[in-house]
This record gives C-alpha cells, structure tokens and sequence, in this order.
C-alpha cells in the first residue's frame, strides 16, 4: 500500500432524518444553527438542508429527508466526511482506496468541493474531499475526473458553476456567513 497517508479532518455528519421541517427547527430554533442551503439532491431523494454555526465550514450537519432507512450502498445520507488538504491528496487516498480492493469509488464535484465518496468494508458511508475556491449552491453534484490536472479541475468546475446562482468566491460567502452568524472570523 502507498506509503504516504494524507491528514483528515473531521468535517461534517450527514443525517437520514424522517421529518425534515421539524428537525431544520430544532437545530436552527434550539441549538442555534443557520440553514446555509436547502434543495432536492437527486431525483428519488428526499430534500436536503445543509446547516452551520462556523463561518468556514459550509456544513457541519446536512440533514436528508429519508422516512425509510437508506440502503447501505450509495452514501448520499448516514455518511462521515473527512477534508484533506489538496488534490494530491485525494488522488493518495483514490490510490489506497484501490490497492485496498474498495471498488465503491464514486468521485464527484459539488462546485464547492472535490470529494470521493466510497464504503468501508462493513458498508458504512465516507466522504473524502478537498474544498474548491468557489461557493456553489447545495445540492449540487457533477463528474470529477482526478486524472487531469489541478488546473484543468478548477477551470472545469469554473466553467460549470460561474453562472449557476449563488456562485461566488468562498472567501465571500465566509465573510456573508461570519456576518449572519455574528462571528469573528
């Protein structure tokens, strides 16, 4: 296996949760988070509600709307994410991935993010990404080829995004959300 093990960060926590409304009011009305996006994800899914309370993470929970349990393949909801630094960084883990035989690799650009979704052994969901420079509404999901450059992923993505609404340098987002959340950032 590849020597080298890329850093991982604990980033966020995605929820099945059966009553959405009333589970976007707990944590927004009770334990004081701000809804930073809200969408449908993918035909057959439930909505989707992105919260934070840090100005630097777009989401620290995402909340899905599943009334049944998801299966355990596909780990859109019920999944850990972890960020790593860069794109290297997520091209190592790819590698690791394979020479561990997971064959559930499923890369994907959400615009604001590059991440590589998979299953452990045991079928639990896991994110690893890298942030993008740019905000980008949520949900938003397109390919990710990790065999073109960093170059060529951050102009693709910008071609892809710049006009949809809502997309803006992240720094500027941060600066929008540290105003809304009230925090030094």
């Amino acid at each position: 296996m590849t020597n080298s093990t890329p850093r991982l960060k604990l980033s966020h926590v995605t929820l099945a949760v059966r009553d959405i409304d009333r589970m976007v009011t707990f944590y927004t009305e009770v334990l004081g988070f701000e809804v930073s996006d809200r969408g449908e994800p993918l035909p057959g899914e439930g909505e989707m509600v992105f919260i934070t309370q840090d100005p630097s993470e777009h989401h620290q929970i995402v909340l899905v709307e599943s009334p049944e349990p998801p299966p355990r393949a596909f780990m859109l909801a019920d999944h850990l994410a972890f960020r790593t630094g860069t794109l290297d960084d997520l091209r190592a883990i790819g590698l690791r991935l394979a020479e561990a035989g997971i064959d559930s690799v499923i890369p994907i650009s959400h615009g604001n993010a590059w991440s590589l979704y998979f299953t452990d052994p045991e079928g639990n969901g896991v994110e690893c990404f890298v942030d993008s420079p740019f905000h980008v509404a949520q949900p938003y999901g397109d390919g990710l080829d990790l065999s073109t450059s960093d170059d060529e992923i951050e102009a693709t993505t910008r071609g892809k995004v710049e006009s949809l609404p809502g997309t803006q340098a992240f720094d500027a987002w941060r600066a929008d959300m540290t105003q809304r959340l009230g925090a030094s950032g």
